[in-house]
C-alpha cells in the first residue's frame, strides 16, 4: 500500500538523520513537577487511565509533547495553561526527570473483541498479531517496527515507549489519530495513516496487549 510505504520510508529517514538532542537535568526537573503529581502520579506513574504514565518515557519524545502542548500543536484540555510559565529549558528538565523514573506496568487482561465479520475473537491474540506483524490486508504495519518488539520505543528517534502504558489511554490516542483530532505526528502523518487503517477491534486489542509489554 502506497501510504504504508511512504510512512516506512519516512521512519527510516528519521532514524538515519535524527538531529542531536540536548538532554535536560533530571535533578532540576524534580523541583518543577509538583503540579504534575495530581494527574500523572508520583514519579510519573499515573493511577488513572485518563492520564498517561510518563515514567520511563523517552526524553526526546516527552520534550516534543510538552512543547507541542504548550504551543497548541497538540490540544489537551486538561493541560490548558499549565505549561505557559515554563521556558524550553524547564520543559527539558521536566522531560529528563520523568525519563529517569521507572514505569510501573499496567498489565493486559483477557478479553473478546468483535471484528468486522461480527465474530468475537481472542483480543490478546489479535493484539499480539497487530503489534508484531500488523495487518497486511489493510496496510497496517507492525507496531514493533517503531516501538520495539517489547514496546520500549526508540528514544533517540523520538518514538515513544508504549509498553506498560494504560490501555485506555493508548486506545484513545489511536482513535484521536484516526479521527484527526491529534495531528502532531509530523508532516508525513505517520500515526494518522496507520490508525486510519485500523478497526475498532484492532485498536482495542493492540492497546490491551501493549499494556502488558515490558
Amino acid at each position: 500500500m502506497k501510504t504504508s510505504i511512504q510512512a516506512w520510508l519516512f521512519i527510516l529517514g528519521a532514524v538515519l538523520v535524527a538531529p542531536a538532542f540536548a538532554a535536560g537535568d533530571a535533578k532540576q526537573g524534580e523541583a518543577l513537577v509538583v503540579a504534575c503529581v495530581a494527574c500523572h502520579g508520583d514519579g510519573g506513574n499515573s493511577t488513572t487511565p485518563n492520564f498517561p504514565k510518563l515514567a520511563g518515557q523517552g526524553e526526546k519524545y516527552l520534550l516534543k509533547q510538552l512543547k507541542d502542548i504548550k504551543g497548541g500543536m497538540r490540544v489537551v484540555p486538561e493541560m490548558t495553561g499549565i505549561l505557559d510559565k515554563f521556558a524550553d529549558g524547564d520543559l527539558a528538565n521536566i522531560a529528563a526527570f520523568f525519563a529517569s523514573k521507572t514505569m510501573q506496568l499496567s498489565g493486559s487482561k483477557e478479553l473478546k473483541v468483535k471484528v468486522n465479520s461480527g465474530e468475537q475473537v481472542d483480543g490478546l491474540a489479535l493484539g499480539a498479531k497487530v503489534f508484531r506483524a500488523g495487518n497486511a490486508a489493510s496496510g497496517v504495519p507492525a507496531c514493533s517496527g517503531c516501538h520495539s518488539p517489547v514496546g520500549l520505543g526508540n528514544s533517540p528517534a523520538g518514538y515513544p515507549r508504549l509498553g506498560g502504558q494504560h490501555a485506555a489511554y493508548i486506545e484513545k490516542q489511536l482513535k484521536n489519530f484516526r479521527a484527526g483530532e491529534r495531528a502532531n505526528d509530523g508532516e508525513a502523518k505517520v500515526m494518522r495513516q496507520v490508525a486510519q487503517q485500523m478497526s475498532d477491534a484492532e485498536i482495542t486489542a493492540v492497546a490491551n496487549f501493549i499494556a502488558g509489554l515490558n
